[in-house]
């Protein structure tokens, strides 16, 4: 009966363990292998019925009890796990203390405090705030890239000829001493409709006057603004002749060529105006070819230039010089022995040189200088030089011919003292297509956009070239210089040079605003490319004298304006700072940027982002708690 009692209270004891929740263990104590005894024999074997348990109890309650026996590992728990219900009681009453101490080996970490929260994120807004208000707008100013405000629908109406539309007023004075103010104001009336039926030109107007000294009295003119002057004068015949050295045209009429004051046509009217525009056919034609040429749409350039004369003109444009400001004269004395050593260039420069070089001043300006070269080997050895063996008679790997002082474009004139000669004819052929054309004294030949070679022939005694031998080839270098830069072939000297200025202006004038036009497409086609505002202020001031120069053309002034704005346009061109970045594409800035920031800028991001959202679930909890109590 006692031994039924105590299996009873036993398990009462052990039911209201097991379910009992536990609490929590201690630490356990230092692992230690298992002693092996007859208790955990015993309890190692299920029971079969109540009195083996009872049994079995009765045994384990006599031995010595000892924790380290009784406490299980999980795995031997499991794999001794009961079939009956006491079975399991007693098993989830030994591995209870096992499992409770797994579970408490997984602990949550503590909730952060507030204070760590606010500070946290002050910071992470602290970094994104110094990026955006400090760092962004620093990047942006030093990697912007400057672009000045340009007028490029301005720039495009001068590159397409809508701006300006280049137009030649020329002034003609015509003096008639021996007749009557109304025969004369008759005459010059003619003769103007018949110069206005003859002009296909309409860039080209030929504007006649009387007596610029009447007409200066007046006020309306000035001698300085006539481009030529007719001298009539009665005689046999009906004649006209150019003065050689000065922009004259003398006409001779007969008594009976008079027109009279009801009379609507006179030969003498067509006579002068024929001369008229033979006189300045050429200046015609080489303006027109410029206007056809220029960048000007179809609308705005000049038709009927006849093939021949527009060929003509692109071969002596070919031949002539760029137009730069300013040229410089190297003027070499050769020679293939020791004599002559020295030369009177100086003064042969002054006499018969220098003229033309002043009346050339308002249009270029020059500078020189002269060398000595000895025992100068040509590199054809001939003594009878071909029209084939001047290309390469110039030995240029040993004569110290330089290409360019001081910026300036170089011309050179060469005399070269020997005994070879040419054995070739001037002909016209020759003039026009050869590329070194052959002069009239076939002692020498034109070098296109180079100079001149002059062979001299002197005894071989001469130590010193004198200025008298020297007067031919200064002559001959005179005329070459003045086909270098693109003069007219007819007409007198001053005739000439004035048509020089005038197609200069025109020149100068079509190539600013084709500058202009370039740069405008320039700048469109290449949003990248820096504008700095020195173009800009280029660009200003070249539309500036372009207009000034558009509404004084013929003029000196119209010149000067045109040389303005031409040096300003090539200024704003070829600014070096617009380089800069144009070779710097997209794709190499993304090669630069991304391993510099990629990694920074990944963890700014994902830092906000975290904070961001951590900040969306504490005001969600927040907002549930709310509504919680608010339900309560």
């Amino acid at each position: 009966m006692l031994h039924g009692a105590l299996s009873r209270t036993l398990g009462h004891l052990l039911l209201s363990t097991a379910s009992t929740p536990p609490s929590p263990p201690p630490p356990p104590p230092l692992r230690q292998p298992p002693r092996r005894n007859v208790a955990t024999t015993a309890m190692s074997a299920p029971p079969a019925n109540h009195a083996d348990l009872d049994a079995g109890l009765t045994t384990a309650l006599a031995a010595p009890h000892e924790p380290t026996v009784t406490r299980l590992a999980p795995s031997t728990a499991s794999a001794l796990e009961p079939q009956s219900g006491p079975d399991r009681v007693l098993a989830e009453a030994r591995d209870g203390p096992a499992s409770t101490t797994a579970t408490a080996g997984r602990k949550e970490p503590p909730p952060e405090k507030p204070a760590d929260v606010r500070r946290r994120t002050h910071v992470i807004f602290s970094f994104w705030l110094i990026i955006l208000l400090l760092g962004l707008p620093i990047w942006w100013h030093t990697t912007a890239i400057p672009r000045a405000n340009l007028p490029l629908d301005a720039m495009m109406d001068w590159a397409d000829g809508k701006a300006c539309r280049p137009v030649f007023p020329l002034r003609i004075s015509i003096q008639a001493n021996q007749l009557q103010d109304q025969e004369a104001q008759n005459l010059l009336r003619l003769t103007q409709h018949a110069l206005d039926d003859l002009n296909d030109f309409p860039g080209h107007h030929l504007r006649l006057q009387l007596d610029p000294r009447a007409s200066t009295v007046n006020g309306t003119a000035s001698p300085d603004q006539v481009a030529l002057v007719i001298r009539l004068q009665p005689g046999e015949a009906t004649t006209a002749a150019l003065h050689p050295y000065e922009p004259i045209l003398d006409i001779t009429y007969t008594p009976n060529s008079i027109p009279s004051p009801s009379s609507s046509s006179s030969s003498l009217a067509t006579y002068v105006a024929s001369e008229l525009r033979s006189t300045f056919a050429e200046e015609q034609a080489v303006i027109s070819y410029l206007l056809s040429t220029s960048s000007a749409k179809a609308e705005h350039r000049p038709q009927g230039l006849a093939s021949e004369i527009a060929e003509t003109i692109a071969k002596r444009t070919t031949r002539s010089l760029r137009y730069a400001p300013t040229y410089h004269l190297t003027f070499s004395l050769f020679t293939d022995g020791s004599k002559p050593s020295a030369w009177h260039i100086e003064e042969a420069i002054k006499e018969y040189m220098q003229p033309v070089l002043d009346i050339l001043k308002p249009i270029h300006n020059f500078t020189s200088d002269t060398q000595v070269q000895l025992y100068a080997t040509p590199g054809v050895q001939s003594q009878v030089l071909s029209k084939e063996d001047l290309s390469s008679f110039i030995n240029a790997a040993e004569w110290p011919l330089s290409p360019s002082i001081g910026g300036a474009p170089t011309v050179n004139f060469i005399v070269f003292v020997g005994n070879q000669t040419i054995g070739v004819a001037p002909t016209l052929d020759d003039l026009g297509d050869s590329a070194a054309a052959i002069s009239e004294t076939s002692h020498s030949w034109l070098i296109p956009q180079w100079g001149t070679v002059y062979l001299l022939n002197l005894p071989a005694s001469e130590w010193n070239v004198q200025s008298d031998h020297l007067k031919q080839p200064l002559l001959t270098f005179t005329t070459h210089l003045l086909s270098l830069l693109g003069t007219p072939t007819s007409g007198s000297l001053p005739l000439r040079l004035s048509t020089l200025s005038r197609i200069r202006s025109a020149d100068l004038l079509l190539r600013a605003s084709s500058t202009l036009g370039s740069l405008a497409r320039l700048s469109r086609a290449l949003p990248s490319i820096s504008i700095p505002q020195s173009v800009a202020d280029g660009v200003s001031t070249t539309i500036h004298h372009l207009q000034l120069a558009c509404d004084s053309l013929g003029t000196p002034d119209g010149l000067i304006h045109a040389q303005i704005a031409e040096a300003a346009a090539e200024r704003a061109f070829f600014e070096k700072s617009m380089v800069g970045q144009l070779y710097f594409p997209d794709e190499h800035k993304v090669a630069v940027y991304l391993p510099l920031l990629g990694p920074v800028g990944l963890l700014f991001v994902t830092g906000l982002f975290n904070e961001v959202s951590a900040w969306r679930t504490r005001r969600r909890k927040k907002a549930d708690a709310g509504k919680a109590k608010k339900e309560l």
